[in-house]
This record gives C-alpha cells, sequence and structure tokens, in this order.
C-alpha cells in the first residue's frame, strides 16, 4: 500500500510539474498503474473486470496523449504543454483527457470501475485520479475548442443527472455525480480555467467527505444506508447536508463554484449555456435528495429484514468531522 500511494502521489506530482509532453505521459502512466493493484486487491471477479476496463481506458487516453503531442511537435517543432497549437492535436486531447476523466461520450467505463472498486479506492478514483488530466486541460485551455468542450459539458451535466436517478447503488450514483460536476468544470474551462480549478478543489472537498463518512458506515446500497441513522445519528445529520452542498444548494459550499461559474458565463453572453447546464443540475439534484431521505429523513418500515444497527461509541475520525465541517460551512464564511 505504501508503494502504490507513493506512487500515485509521485504520478501526480510528475504530471501537473512537468512542461514537456512525455514527462506528463509518464506521470499519467505510472498513475494507472499505481491505482490498479488497488481496485483490484479483494480478488472479486467484478473488481478484476473494474481494473481491465480501467486500464484499457486509460492506455486508450494515454496512448492519444502522445499521439496529439506528437501531431503538434511534427507540425510546430514545440514539445512545450503549454505550446499546443495545432487544431488537429487539440481535438485528439481534448478527446484523451475527455477519456481519463470520464466525460460525457467517453464515461460508460466511470460508473462500472466505481461500482467495482472498494470505496476508499473510489474516492481515490474520482477525485486524485482526475487532478492530473485537469491540470494538462487548466494548461493547454486557451488553445481548446471551445464550442466541443461546451457541448461536451452540457451533455456531461445532462447524462450525469438522467442516469443517476434510476440507480440504487450508492457508489454508482457518486459516480454519475461526478460526471455531471465535471461537466460543470469544462464549461467553464476556456473563459476562466482559475473556476475549473476551485470547482474542483470543493468539489473533492465535498466528495472526500461523503466517501469517507459512507465508509465507516460501511454502506453500498441505498437499503442499507436506510439503517444506519441508528448507528451515528450525528454522523447521518451532517451527511444530509453534505449531499445537499454536492448538489450545489445555496447557503452550503457547492453554491459557490456553480454561483461564480454562472456569472462568468453570462459575463461571456452565454446565457442560454448557463440557463441549460442550471436547469441540468436540478437532476442531480433529485438522486441527491434521494440520498439525503435514505440517509436520515425517512425511517425504514419496523419489518425490514436487516441487521438491526447498534449506536457505537467509536468517535467520528478528525478527518470527516474537518471535511464536512469545510464541505458545509466555506460559503457563509466567505
Amino acid at each position: 500500500k505504501l508503494i502504490f500511494t507513493t506512487s500515485l502521489l509521485l504520478g501526480t506530482t510528475i504530471t501537473i510539474s512537468s512542461n514537456h509532453w512525455i514527462m506528463a505521459w509518464a506521470g499519467l502512466e505510472i498513475n494507472t498503474l499505481a491505482i490498479l493493484p488497488l481496485i483490484s486487491k479483494s480478488h472479486h471477479p467484478r473488481a478484476i473486470e473494474a481494473a481491465t476496463k480501467y486500464f484499457l481506458t486509460q492506455a486508450a487516453a494515454s496512448a492519444l496523449v502522445l499521439f496529439s503531442s506528437m501531431t503538434n511537435a511534427w507540425h510546430t517543432g514545440q514539445w512545450d504543454i503549454t505550446q499546443l497549437t495545432h487544431p488537429t492535436s487539440c481535438l485528439i486531447l481534448t478527446s484523451a483527457i475527455a477519456m481519463k476523466l470520464g466525460l460525457v461520450p467517453f464515461h460508460f467505463w466511470f460508473p462500472e470501475v466505481l461500482q467495482g472498486s472498494p470505496l476508499t479506492t473510489g474516492l481515490l478514483l474520482s477525485t486524485v485520479m482526475k487532478f492530473p488530466p485537469i491540470t494538462l486541460f487548466f494548461m493547454t485551455s486557451p488553445s481548446l475548442n471551445q464550442t466541443l468542450l461546451v457541448l461536451m459539458a452540457i451533455l456531461s451535466a445532462a447524462l450525469g443527472g438522467w442516469m443517476g436517478l434510476n440507480q440504487t447503488q450508492i457508489r454508482k450514483i457518486l459516480a454519475f455525480s461526478s460526471i455531471s460536476h465535471l461537466g460543470w468544470m469544462t464549461i467553464i474551462i476556456s473563459y476562466s480555467p482559475k473556476l475549473t480549478l476551485l470547482n474542483f478543489y470543493l468539489y473533492t472537498l465535498m466528495t472526500a467527505a461523503v466517501f469517507l463518512t459512507l465508509n465507516s458506515f460501511k454502506t453500498l446500497k441505498l437499503s442499507t444506508l436506510m439503517t444506519t441513522w441508528t448507528k451515528t445519528p450525528a454522523l447521518s445529520a451532517m451527511l444530509f447536508l453534505t449531499l445537499l452542498s454536492l448538489a450545489g444548494l445555496p447557503p452550503l459550499t457547492g453554491f459557490l463554484p456553480k454561483w461564480l461559474i454562472i456569472q462568468e458565463l453570462t459575463k461571456q453572453d452565454m446565457i442560454t449555456a448557463a440557463v441549460t447546464i442550471s436547469m441540468l443540475s436540478l437532476l442531480g439534484l433529485f438522486f441527491y435528495l434521494r440520498l439525503a431521505y435514505c440517509a436520515t429523513i425517512t425511517l425504514p418500515p419496523p419489518t425490514t429484514n436487516h441487521m438491526k444497527q447498534w449506536r457505537t461509541n467509536k468517535p467520528v475520525s478528525a478527518m470527516i468531522a474537518i471535511l464536512i465541517t469545510m464541505s458545509t460551512m466555506l460559503l457563509p464564511i466567505s
């Protein structure tokens, strides 16, 4: 585990601090290879399948990253990441990073992989593994095709919302929520890249809070989430607030990036895009509310065939407490 976590940190650091395309590619490869044993370590067939799917998509995406940078070097003689100017290589790079991140239309692998991996690995997959591709997006953002990015962003928000409505597995719901959040990050990348990074940091904060809370509950399905309120009532109540924050309701942290992004889009005269993506985030609100209902608001019927969960005296870890506080309180404080 030590080797894998250091490799993850190393790969991420190499990618985000590199200037040369080959270094960025090497960092992405180290990242992919380090996360694979973490996905497949339970040796469940589902986990092995998830690791295989993950490996194939990431390998294809890395190949496309190399291909785009080589096309650009062939045409311009530049290996610098910020100097990606050739239109063809920009298109190839956009598709490669969309594959890395799980943006629509390359999103199909992400819910499957998240469903097959344990909760802590799922947290790594939806936060740490998204960081290097987003930094590449950040560095190349001036030269990318804006219409394509806006189109992919709106489709991501739409499909992330729609496909999450029908799920009962919590990890799949969180995967679709991640896809719709990536839509919000992508729509603003070519107009104000700093906002994309802010959105990513806050999303990482809230997702980490949710994943770690669920991990301390040991819940994977909505039906088992219904019975956890007896275990740690206070934590369940805070999970409710964190989920609403992830949905982006106003007094909570999650509203901050949405607010700034809508403001920036209206400054850029993209009123229709802003209205569309705001309406599509209502779809996400629906399944976050369903998670929140299952976590705290509804009581299960008394004749459930579940094990009754006893209230524990085990203190909540400080990490979860800090993350939940930040993911609910940042906007009111700021």
